[in-house]
């Protein structure tokens, strides 16, 4: 990777990326996702689940993306927020037996993925953007199995 160093102000016409610009995979049961995992992708792959805790929203900008490697079997793979004031807004695509698209509810803090209708297959793939205080906006494309189910509820 090149690296460049201005002196002086620097303007750019389509933004500027930040962040880590790699890729990580965790094995473990819980991942305390910190403002350095930003641009990164974070592969989950353990079958017996993973709980994803979320920065505090800011409104920083920061954009985590989550891409199931390994199928969960057991438990559930779950991206939560870090407090009871912070939300998930948007949307999430979930195929199944058949597809089915659903959206967050005012409340919404949690997306959990149980292998089968809900997602959690590989495949799988949630981005979150903190796109201001408290607020989490949220894209997912989820790969499961039977009935299609929502994703999304409120349990922080």
């Amino acid at each position: 990777m090149a690296i460049t160093t201005f002196s002086g102000p620097v303007r750019s016409l389509a933004g500027f990326i930040t962040g880590t610009d790699g890729v990580s995979t965790v094995t473990d049961s819980t991942l305390a996702v910190t403002s350095a995992s930003n641009g990164q992708t974070i592969n989950l792959s353990r079958a017996a689940g993973i709980t994803v805790t979320l920065p505090a929203a800011t409104g920083s900008k920061a954009v985590y993306t989550f891409v199931v490697t390994t199928a969960v079997t057991t438990n559930d793979y779950i991206i939560q927020v870090a407090n009871a004031s912070d939300t998930l807004n948007g949307l999430s695509s979930v195929g199944g037996t058949t597809g089915d698209v659903f959206s967050t509810v005012a409340a919404s803090d949690t997306l959990t993925m149980n292998g089968t209708t809900t997602g959690g297959l590989v495949g799988s793939y949630v981005q979150v953007t903190d796109i201001a205080a408290n607020e989490y906006l949220v894209s997912a494309a989820l790969v499961g199995s039977g009935t299609p189910a929502t994703p999304f509820s409120a349990a922080v």
